[in-house]
């Protein structure tokens, strides 16, 4: 081959924080080519995909209903990924939560306490953390890839979802859709901005976030689990405990998930329908690596994916983009955010060509 690539001594921290800017400008770069290729009229299509939502006041309300779950998830997901502990099945750890949360809330259906919504955080912040104990459990006993059984617990909690509410949790008085009882009040987050859908959960989030930065930054937990990703042996010879760790790590992200799911069926949606969120378990791995693994990164990352939602949702009614275009948009961010890192770490050089002497 003439090039070779060639790991760069030192990374510039100034480029390696300002990657994910290049990415966001070459994938708006590639989304004009794009929509003008489709034939639409491609600084319409940015303005109503990019812009627009963030011009009303109900249009920043959606942004933080979207980027809530996103950041939750994210952040404790990011934790994991500093300690090279890789949970990616915050999708299903989210379903189970939303489950916990709604079966508690229809359990109670009817009744009025201010008990009910927190009954019903922490059954979904046990649930979740219970579900990714199932991939913590086979990665200390067995050395079992976590990535292969989070992954595939997803699809289990995505079916059991589905046999509750086609079965035993269905709506006696729905029709026969696929969906439970809406829940009452005492179990749906109260709105902090009348005449929008912004919920106290986004207050919460925000929280988290912040006790992620400290916990990371200033604590000796967050010490261990940055040693233990950077430095394996360093860890060991520091005696830091690995299996402890692995466990803190998906213990913690599954948690997160789980309050994530809660919040989504007791803020947004209001019940359990079969299909909880357009998969925001697995955005919320390119919103942790967008944002530098870094929770208040991760706080801005997630408004930008969100944005992403809600544009996509409105270039469609405005412009007539098609659903697709927000995975596309997606994915064209994550993979220029992957090539900058790339570039950032590495150098690609010309090989030297052998010289020819005459014989």
């Amino acid at each position: 081959m003439p090039f070779k690539i060639e790991a760069r001594r030192e990374m510039s921290r100034r480029l390696l924080f300002a990657s994910p800017l290049l990415a966001l400008v070459l994938t708006v770069l590639t989304g004009f080519v794009l929509f003008a290729a489709m034939g639409h009229d491609p600084v319409a299509a940015l303005y109503h995909f990019g812009i627009a939502p963030l011009l009303s006041l109900y249009g920043l309300s959606e942004l933080m209903v979207k980027a809530a779950p996103l950041i939750l998830i994210g952040v404790g997901l990011a934790v994991g990924f500093r300690a090279n502990v890789w949970n990616i099945g915050a999708e299903g750890q989210l379903t189970l939560g939303a489950v916990a949360a709604g079966g508690v809330g229809l359990m109670f259906w009817g009744e009025e306490g201010f008990w009910v919504l927190p009954l019903m955080c922490g059954a979904a912040v046990a649930a979740g953390m219970a579900y990714a104990a199932i991939p913590a459990f086979l990665k200390t006993r067995f050395e079992v890839n976590e990535i292969l059984t989070s992954l595939m617990l997803t699809y289990v909690g995505t079916l059991f979802l589905s046999a509750l509410v086609y079965g035993p949790l269905k709506d006696p008085a729905g029709f026969n859709f696929p969906q439970s009882r809406m829940f009452t009040d005492s179990a749906l987050l109260p709105i902090v901005l009348e005449g929008t859908r912004l919920h106290a959960g986004t207050v919460v989030v925000i929280l988290v976030a912040a006790a992620a930065w400290v916990l990371m930054s200033f604590t000796i937990v967050g010490f261990q689990i940055r040693v233990l990703g950077q430095a394996p042996a360093a860890a060991r010879y520091a005696g830091f405990h690995r299996k402890r760790l692995i466990w803190l790590c998906l213990l913690l992200s599954g948690g997160l998930a789980g309050l994530a799911g809660a919040f989504e069926v007791a803020g947004p949606i209001g019940q359990l329908i079969p299909v909880i969120t357009p998969g925001y378990g697995f955005t919320a791995i390119i919103v942790a690596f967008l944002g530098r693994l870094h929770p208040l990164g991760i706080v801005l990352s997630g408004l930008l994916i969100a944005l992403s939602y809600i544009g996509g949702e409105n270039a469609q009614v405005e412009v007539g983009l098609p659903q697709a275009v927000t995975g596309v948009f997606q994915g064209l961010l994550l993979f220029f955010l992957l090539g900058s890192d790339f570039l950032v770490r590495y150098r690609v050089r010309m090989r030297a060509r052998p010289i020819m002497r005459p014989t």
